[in-house]
Parts: structure tokens; sequence; C-alpha cells
């Protein structure tokens, strides 16, 4: 099983926090990249394909000394949408075997990392049912055991039995992946390059053309960090409870 993930963001919305890539934002001294890194390698992942773009050099030189290959793909158009970042590593994406993809803006338990890599889901979503509402979560929607909706965004007329944000990690098998790299070229030779990487994502959903499975996370800690306010929680709420995690 091999990784991507996406760390070419500038992070706009961190403020003073956002002079540095928020892969190497620090907490109880580890970056957020380093923790990823720890986790990947004990999870048995082989190696990492890491895009970047904003602040490259630092993250660059970040992963020198990694605990597995780590291979860096520059994104020159990173102040574009998410989607062209993914395009950007899509050979790494169609690679023929299991992938994971992951955003880099999140501390989490390694835990979590541990329920995607051994789920029985060939192609699997991370859901958390224990969400604050709102536009900002991307949510999952599921209706019996089958997703429906992925966006942050809903129509209020969907109906559904399961709702949760999304973690941000996935798992896909070789077909599915492939797919969704053909996806991130369809929405750069349109010109869509403002989009999301969801927004890809969403498509496979919708084509319901392969299996995709999900895991309930609700009871193990994680934060995806975008403001400065999710700075503090990482640090006072977090990151105390990452050791006394279970799965």
């Amino acid at each position: 099983m091999r990784a991507i993930m996406l760390a070419a963001g500038v992070g706009n919305r961190l403020g003073e926090f956002g002079e540095r890539p928020k892969s190497l934002l620090s907490f109880g001294g580890k970056t957020l990249l380093e923790r990823h890194l720890e986790n990947l390698a004990a999870a048995g992942v082989a190696d990492l394909t890491l895009c970047v773009g904003y602040c490259a050099e630092q993250i660059e030189s970040h992963v020198a000394r990694a605990p597995l290959p780590v291979r860096c793909v520059r994104n020159e158009r990173y102040r574009q949408g998410s989607v062209v970042s993914l395009w950007t590593v899509r050979q790494a994406l169609a690679c023929g075997e299991d992938v994971l993809l992951m955003d880099a803006d999140v501390l989490y338990a390694p835990q979590l990392l541990n329920r995607l890599v051994r789920s029985a889901h060939r192609n699997c979503f991370l859901l958390d049912e224990d969400f604050i509402p709102g536009d900002e979560p991307v949510k999952i929607c599921v209706a019996g055991e089958r997703i429906i909706e992925f966006r942050k965004k809903l129509d209020p007329a969907l109906r559904f039995d399961t709702c949760g944000e999304s973690v941000g990690f996935f798992k896909f098998a070789p077909d599915c992946a492939a797919a969704l790299a053909a996806r991130c070229e369809h929405y750069v030779d349109t010109r869509r390059f403002d989009e999301p990487y969801e927004e890809a994502i969403r498509d496979l959903i919708l084509a319901a053309e392969h299996s995709l499975g999900f895991e309930k996370v609700a009871r193990l800690p994680w934060l995806e960090i975008d403001f400065p306010e999710d700075i503090a929680r990482a640090r006072e709420v977090i990151l105390p409870q990452l050791d006394l995690s279970h799965d």
C-alpha cells in the first residue's frame, strides 16, 4: 500500500499562523508532517508521494530523514483548487496498487489511520458522526450502507440515514484510484481549476461504478486545522487525548 498526501496549500485562513505550511505546524514538539510520517511507517505503508507547493523547500527539507521513502512532487499552481494538486500526483494515484489519499492538515490518533488501512472495504472513507453541522465540514451522507453524497453544502431535499464529517483520509483500490486520476484529468482538461478535489471523488460516488464503504470513527480524536482557533483546540483538547485513544 502506498500513500499520497496533499500539502501544497497556502492556509490563508490561519492568519499569523499561515506564514508556514500547515503541515509544519507543531503540536507537542512534533510537526503534523512528522506525525504523519511516523504513523504511516508504523501502519506498514511502503512510501509516500507528497504534493507540495507553498513554501515547498521548507517541506522538502523536513522530510530528508523520514522513516519511509518520500517523493515530493511540486504543484506550481498551488493557489488554484486542490483538484490541481491531486492531478499533479495523478501518476502516483494510478500506480496500480492500493492507495491512501490524505490531507496534510489533520492532527489525529494513529488508531484512526490504522482503522482505514485495516478496513475490509477496498475503497473506504472515514466518517465521524460526532461533528458540528455547518457549511465548513465536508459531509458524507449514507442511505442504508451506500454513500450517496459527499459535499460541504447539502441539498435540503436529500434524504439519508446517516451523516458525518469526512476526516479527509481515504483508501482506494487500484481500479477506483485510476478512475479518480481520470476524473482529475477531466477537471484540468475542462479548465475547472478552482474546484476542490472532493468534487472529483463525489463524481465517483454519483457514478456508482465502484463499491465505496466507510468506517465510523466518532470515538477517535482528530481535528482538521483551518483556523487559528483550531490550533488552540488541537493543543488544548485533541493533543491530550492522543495517548489515551483506543481502537
